[in-house]
């Protein structure tokens, strides 16, 4: 097949250039089938590049929640802080096992500290200090869990004090100074 060959060989420069920011550095990328586009890695950021080297889609590294990579189906499932259903991506060619390791790395290097409060079944929040890769800026997340109630009081009172604990650990000031 015709990509297959084009996602052994890496992206086009026109993906790499269009995906990778200046001053930024390709880290990995792989050919996803599913949307016959390229997802490009750099230091600082996620693209999805479609063949032309048009970029459909761009985050920085603090915005992802995490991923989980299928290798039965070469299908890599990611989760994003802001919610919403997951995104797939079947990778093709030699650069997906790269890809992955690269994301995960890339993951794991905009993760300062992590706490996850947990009061059971419903009632799991994970709250993050979180690094933009491109500028250094730390960044606090709140990520609720699924079928977290938004007035779950105890909820909310525990995941502002493991807020409070994280933003002091990390020299981060406290909400409202």
């Amino acid at each position: 097949m015709a990509w297959g060959k084009k996602s052994q060989e890496g992206p086009p420069q026109a993906v790499v250039r269009a995906a990778v920011p200046a001053r930024d550095k390709l880290v990995g990328a792989a050919w996803d089938e599913l949307g016959q586009q390229w997802v490009v890695a750099s230091h600082t950021r996620l693209a999805v590049v479609d063949q032309d080297g048009q970029v459909r889609q761009s985050w920085p590294w603090h915005e992802v929640d995490g991923g989980a990579w299928d290798p039965d189906s070469d299908t890599l499932r990611v989760t994003w802080v802001a919610g919403g259903g997951p995104t797939r991506w079947t990778l093709t060619g030699a650069g997906a096992h790269a890809f992955t390791d690269a994301f995960r790395d890339r993951v794991d290097a905009s993760v300062v500290l992590m706490r996850e409060v947990d009061l059971g079944p419903g009632r799991k929040t994970r709250v993050a200090i979180r690094k933009d890769l491109a500028t250094r800026e730390l960044i606090d997340q709140v990520v609720p869990g699924q079928r977290v109630r938004p007035d779950d009081e105890e909820l909310n009172e525990q995941v502002a004090v493991a807020r409070a604990t994280l933003r002091d650990q990390s020299g981060l000031p406290p909400l409202g100074a």
